[in-house]
C-alpha cells in the first residue's frame, strides 16, 4: 500500500478534530470490505447447461476454452462449480467431500489447473442444511466449510437459499458466511443467491459482492424480460464491490442470436455480474462474438459503477440509460414487440444537454457517426440497439470549477490556508470563493484543487470515518467522486458519501466518508 513509510498523521488529525470517528475495528460487521468486485464479476457457471452433471473434466475443458476463445482476454476470470459437486454426506471429521466419481483428483488439483490458466475457481453451497439438490450445505458449518474451501484455493462462493434454515433470517445466515470467509484470510468473492428475498437490498451491499434480485432465469425470451422488469427498483443498492444480480446469462442457451445480443446488452447496462451459462466448448461463432464484445463489456465495467435504468416506456419500446464516468451516456433502445420498430430518445433525455450534434458509437456494428438531438434506430423484433452518446459540448458530470457549499452548515469545503501539501485535511469554512475553495470536477471523476491536487480518501480506506485529504492525483478509485442529483458526493472507491462529521457547522469542522444517509451534512451545492 502507498504511504507505508508515512505516519498516520492524517488520521490522527481527524481524530483530534472529532470524537465520532469510527475505524474498521469498531465496525466488524458493518460492511463487506474484501476489496473484490470493484466492477461486476465476469465468468462462467455450469448449472444452466449441465445441472448436476458437473465434473473435473468439464471444468478443465471449460477453462481451456475460456482462454482459447478470447473470453479470458475480454475479462472473464471465474470458472464456477454449482450444486451436486460433493458426496451425499460429510466425512467423519465433519468436512464436505468432493464426489470421487466427478472429481477423482479432488478440488485442490482442479483449482491449481484453473489458476495455471490465469483464471479463478468458484464453488457452491447453500445457507441451509442442504443444497437445492439435496446435498449437505453450510448452515452451522460456516467456518469449517470456509476454511476447507480456502485450503483448496477457492476464489468465489455462490451461496444459495435452499434447505432447512432453522428459522433464521437471510441476513443472519449470509452474514455468518461473510464473516467466516473473511476469517480465512483468503480473498473469496461472495455471491449471495437468496432470490431477492428478506429485503436483501437493504443489507446485501454490506454482506455480499453481489446478490440475486429474482428467482432463476431460463433460456427463453419471457424469462429474460420478466427478470428485466424487476430490476429498476434495485438500482440504488448497487455500488463498486456490491452488485445487483439478475441471474446468469442465457446467451446461446435457448435464445435466438438477436435475443442473445439484447440480453447481453441489457445485463451489461444493469452492471450485472456477467456469468455465462452456456456450454463454451460447443458455442457458435456468433455466441462467442456476443460474449466477447469488449465495447459492451466496457459499459458493464465502467469504473463509475452507476447501474443503468429504464427512462422511457412506450409499451413494446423502451429506452434504458447508464450514465458513464466520463460524462457520456450508454443507451439501449429495446424493442420487445413482434415486428421491427423505430425506437428513439433525445440527448436531453440522456442528460447530455441541448446541442445540434452528438457523437454516437454503435457498440454492435462498431461504427461511429453523428446525430442531431434525436437518437433513434430501426430495431428488429426482440432486438436492441446499444450506443455510447457523447459530445454536444457537455461538460463532465457536474463539470466546471466551483465552490462546494455544505447544505447543513452553509460553509464551504476549504483547503486550510491554501496549504497544498499532500496530506492536508480539508475542512468547512465561511465561503469566500478564494482559490483554496475552488474545486474542478474532471472527466475522470476527480475533484481537483486550484493547485492541481486531488481530493483523496486516505490510504484507499472504505470504513466509516476514514479521513479525506488532498494528494497528488494518481487515477486511483479513492480519488474518484460522483456528484449525485440529491447533492451528495459519493466516493466511488468506498461507496460512501463526503460527510461533515457529527453534523457540525462551525468553521474548521472535519469531513470524512460515511454511509450515505441523505442528511444535509452530506449535501453540497455548487456555486
Amino acid at each position: 500500500m502507498r504511504r507505508l513509510a508515512r505516519s498516520s498523521a492524517a488520521l490522527l488529525l481527524l481524530l483530534a478534530a472529532t470524537t465520532t470517528v469510527v475505524t474498521t475495528t469498531d465496525l466488524p460487521a458493518s460492511a463487506l470490505e474484501n476489496g473484490l468486485a470493484r466492477t461486476p464479476q465476469l465468468g462462467w457457471n455450469d448449472w444452466n447447461s449441465f445441472g448436476c452433471s458437473v465434473s473435473d473434466a468439464l471444468v478443465r475443458q471449460t477453462a481451456d476454452v475460456m482462454v482459447s476463445s478470447g473470453m479470458a482476454a475480454a475479462g472473464y476470470q471465474y470458472v464456477n462449480i454449482d450444486d451436486c459437486w460433493s458426496t451425499r454426506s460429510r466425512n467423519g471429521n465433519g468436512d464436505l467431500v468432493p464426489d470421487p466419481q466427478k472429481f477423482p483428483n479432488g478440488i485442490r488439483s482442479l483449482a491449481d489447473y484453473v489458476h495455471g490458466k490465469g483464471l479463478k475457481l468458484g464453488i457452491y453451497s447453500s445457507a441451509g442444511l442442504t443444497t437445492c439438490a439435496g446435498y449437505p450445505a453450510s448452515l452451522n458449518n460456516e467456518q469449517r466449510d470456509a476454511n476447507l474451501w480456502a485450503s483448496w484455493g477457492i476464489d468465489y462462493l455462490k451461496y444459495d437459499n435452499c434447505g432447512d434454515t432453522q428459522g433464521r433470517s437471510g441476513q443472519q445466515r449470509y452474514t455468518a458466511m461473510r464473516d467466516a470467509l473473511a476469517r480465512t484470510g483468503r480473498p473469496i468473492l461472495f455471491a449471495i443467491c437468496n432470490w431477492g428475498n428478506d429485503d436483501v437490498g437493504s443489507w446485501g451491499p454490506a454482506t455480499g459482492n453481489s446478490w440475486r434480485t429474482t428467482g432463476d432465469i431460463a433460456g427463453n425470451w419471457g424469462s429474460v424480460m420478466g427478470i428485466l422488469d424487476a430490476q429498476p427498483r434495485w438500482a440504488a443498492s448497487a455500488r463498486p464491490g456490491a452488485w445487483n444480480d439478475p441471474d446468469m446469462l442465457e446467451v446461446g442457451n435457448g435464445l435466438t442470436d438477436t435475443e442473445s445480443r439484447t440480453h447481453f446488452s441489457l445485463w451489461s447496462l444493469l452492471n450485472a455480474p456477467l456469468i455465462a451459462g452456456n456450454d463454451l466448448r460447443s458455442m457458435s461463432a456468433t455466441t462467442r462474438s456476443i460474449l466477447t464484445n469488449t465495447e459492451v463489456i466496457a459499459v458493464n465495467q465502467d469504473w463509475g459503477g452507476r447501474q443503468g435504468n429504464k427512462i422511457a416506456d412506450s409499451g413494446d419500446q423502451e429506452v434504458w440509460l447508464k450514465p458513464m464516468a466520463n460524462g457520456s451516456a450508454a443507451v439501449v433502445l429495446l424493442n420487445r414487440g413482434g415486428g421491427t420498430a423505430t425506437v428513439s430518445t433525445t440527448a436531453s433525455a440522456l442528460g447530455l444537454g441541448s446541442a445540434s450534434s452528438y457523437t454516437v458509437r454503435d457498440l454492435w456494428t462498431h461504427t461511429t457517426g453523428n446525430s442531431g438531438p434525436t437518437i433513434s434506430a430501426s430495431v428488429p423484433s426482440h432486438g436492441a440497439a446499444m450506443f455510447i452518446v457523447s459530445g454536444g459540448g457537455t461538460p463532465p458530470p457536474g463539470g466546471g470549477t466551483s465552490v462546494l457549499r455544505g447544505v447543513g452548515s452553509n460553509r464551504c469545503l476549504d483547503v486550510p490556508n491554501g496549504d497544498e501539501t499532500s496530506g492536508t485535511l480539508p475542512i468547512i469554512w465561511d465561503c469566500h470563493a478564494a482559490d483554496n475553495q475552488q474545486w474542478t470536477r474532471t472527466s475522470a471523476g476527480e475533484l481537483r484543487t486550484a493547485g492541481g491536487k486531488c481530493l483523496d480518501v486516505y490510504d484507499n480506506g472504505t470504513a466509516n470515518g476514514t479521513a479525506v485529504e488532498i494528494w497528488d492525483c494518481n487515477g486511483q478509485a479513492n480519488q474518484q467522486w460522483r456528484l449525485n442529483s440529491d447533492g451528495s458526493l459519493l466516493a466511488l472507491g468506498a461507496g460512501r458519501c463526503l460527510d461533515v462529521i457529527g453534523n457540525a457547522t462551525a468553521n474548521g469542522s472535519a469531513v470524512a466518508i460515511w454511509d450515505c444517509n441523505g442528511g444535509n451534512n452530506q449535501k453540497w451545492r455548487t456555486t
